[in-house]
């Protein structure tokens, strides 16, 4: 177990590091915005051509994944996406930060599906959902700290961060190529169909998955809760900024620091209350964050229409509390209701969906902007998807008896 818990306090920094850089951009508006000529669709256009492009890749990651080693994986994506955050403080107009954006998309889509798949190898049963909801803290830690991209490009220009980001994670992706490890086919916490088959087909995989009433219950359900979440995450810190007259620096540590540390502490109290939860009944892990949905809902349609900040930052906590219930429980669930197989193929497949209709969120945002529409528009759409979500996790169905341990 000390071998398991290892894993995750490792992979807890990859995806400090791969967050803190995909948040940091929506923070840094007005910094980019005085060097570089965009409207707000352009702008609006980086965090979308990043999420199409990790998203449509995040299948095939995913699958990489599963047919050979997981940890390389992770250490190539984070070499990758080191190599690619120094470049994006050297860019030099629109067009140069668009192709760096959407070259992050391909390095950071290896990264999660990867790490959630070795998270669910390491730990069955009772630890499974607390491990990864652990894991997922690094996640939000980044996205927390990714006011700082703001706060630094205020202070001392938007390229400095993105400079400071990729060095950092150089040094750690060698960290990792000495410790991070698979942990063996045969050892008694591995799943007895890894195993049995390791080596796995794209074709085979993605049949086994389509087939799934669950599954693809699951690719709407993931997909309804990108809208909501990219909603919130990449027009949030502009939205603060202009209704109660913050700082770029302020706006941005207000968006990400009050929500994402909430979030922190949901995700791994989703996780804990789901692995009791799952002892006492088979369907544990999809009843708690149903029951965080039904919140996070009307607590985000709060946060954007209160004309009080404390107000507005009390509903952005809730709603990073209970919405990461969801993000401690989807890889258990994909492993409830996928072969174990095909977990990190599965995970890419609704990260895919998630990410281009997310993507796409974003970009309407910021249309709606430059044509003078209301952005709280977005954010009450996506209090309607959360809800819709919680939904439809009663139509899932484990596969077997053991899925749902």
């Amino acid at each position: 177990m000390v071998r398991a818990w290892g894993a995750v306090g490792l992979l807890w920094f990859v995806g400090c590091l791969n967050y803190l850089d995909r948040v940091s951009i929506t923070t840094m508006r007005s910094s980019l915005k005085e060097e570089i000529t965009m409207t707000d669709a352009q702008f609006g256009l980086l965090t979308t051509a990043f999420l199409v492009v990790y998203g449509v890749l995040s299948p095939l990651a995913g699958f990489l994944a599963d047919r050979f080693s997981r940890s390389r994986t992770i250490i190539v994506s984070l070499f990758a996406w080191s190599l690619i955050t120094w470049l994006t403080g050297h860019a030099s107009n629109f067009n140069h930060l668009l192709v760096t954006r959407a070259l992050m998309g391909v390095s950071e889509a290896c990264y999660i599906p990867a790490a959630l798949a070795l998270i669910a190898d390491y730990h069955r049963g009772p630890t499974r959902s607390l491990a990864t909801g652990v894991t997922i803290t690094g996640i939000f830690a980044g996205s927390a700290l990714g006011g700082l991209g703001g706060l630094l490009a205020e202070r001392y220009g938007w390229r400095l961060p993105f400079q400071l980001f990729g060095f950092v994670g150089v040094v750690y992706a060698a960290l990792l190529l000495v410790f991070l490890r698979d942990p063996p086919r045969d050892a008694p916490k591995v799943d007895p169909e890894l195993a049995a088959e390791p080596r796995v087909g794209l074709l085979q995989a993605l049949t086994s998955l389509l087939s799934s009433g669950s599954f693809l219950v699951a690719l709407l359900y993931w997909g309804l809760l990108g809208v909501a979440g990219w909603a919130v995450i990449g027009w949030m810190p502009t939205y603060l900024k202009e209704t109660f007259n913050l700082s770029q620096g302020r706006a941005g540590m207000a968006a990400t620091g009050f929500m994402q540390t909430a979030a922190a502490v949901g995700v791994v109290l989703g996780g804990a209350l789901a692995d009791r939860m799952s002892r006492r009944h088979p369907r544990g892990r999809l009843l708690v964050p149903m029951f965080g949905l039904c919140v996070a809902a009307p607590a985000i349609w709060f946060a954007s229409h209160s004309d009080l900040l404390g107000v507005a930052l009390a509903g952005l906590m809730i709603y990073g509390l209970t919405l990461a219930f969801t993000d401690a429980n989807m890889m258990p669930i994909v492993c409830m209701i996928a072969d174990a197989r095909y977990r990190a193929t599965g995970y890419g497949v609704l990260n895919c969906f998630a990410c281009i209709v997310g993507g796409i969120t974003i970009y309407v945002g910021g249309w709606m902007r430059d044509a003078n529409l209301n952005i709280r528009s977005v954010f009450q759409f996506g209090a309607v998807c959360t809800l819709v979500c919680a939904g439809l996790l009663l139509l899932m169905r484990p596969r077997t008896a053991a899925g749902a341990s």
